[in-house]
């Protein structure tokens, strides 16, 4: 009987299971994030988070590790907030705890 290969069982290709473990601790990696993407994945830093994005969306990845899909998501929709709070001129900076905006008057 042959051993089944882990990409089937947890639905993940190898660089899914890679790009997981460096978001674990890729502060460890010398000089910045965008160059340690570059040189570990051979793509641009904009083509990782596309990549990236489209991981956090699938069960698979939040099966394999639900903790930090789990936090990634929280920080994409936290800057995604931020964005659209900036386009509207609200301060979310002040939001309350349900996360509802204060509007401020821009003049």
């Amino acid at each position: 009987m042959t051993q089944a290969d882990p990409s089937h069982v947890s639905g993940l290709s190898e660089r899914d299971r890679e790009i997981l473990a460096f978001e674990r601790q890729w502060w460890k990696y010398a000089g910045s994030k965008e160059q340690a993407i570059k040189e570990l994945f051979e793509m641009s830093p904009t083509r990782y988070y596309q990549v990236l994005n489209a991981l956090l969306n699938s069960e698979e990845a939040l099966a394999e590790d639900p903790m930090l899909v789990k936090r990634l998501r929280r920080m994409r929709d936290q800057r995604q907030r931020s964005r659209t709070a900036r386009r509207l001129g609200v301060d979310s900076t002040r939001a309350g705890r349900d996360g509802a905006a204060v509007h401020r008057l821009e003049l």
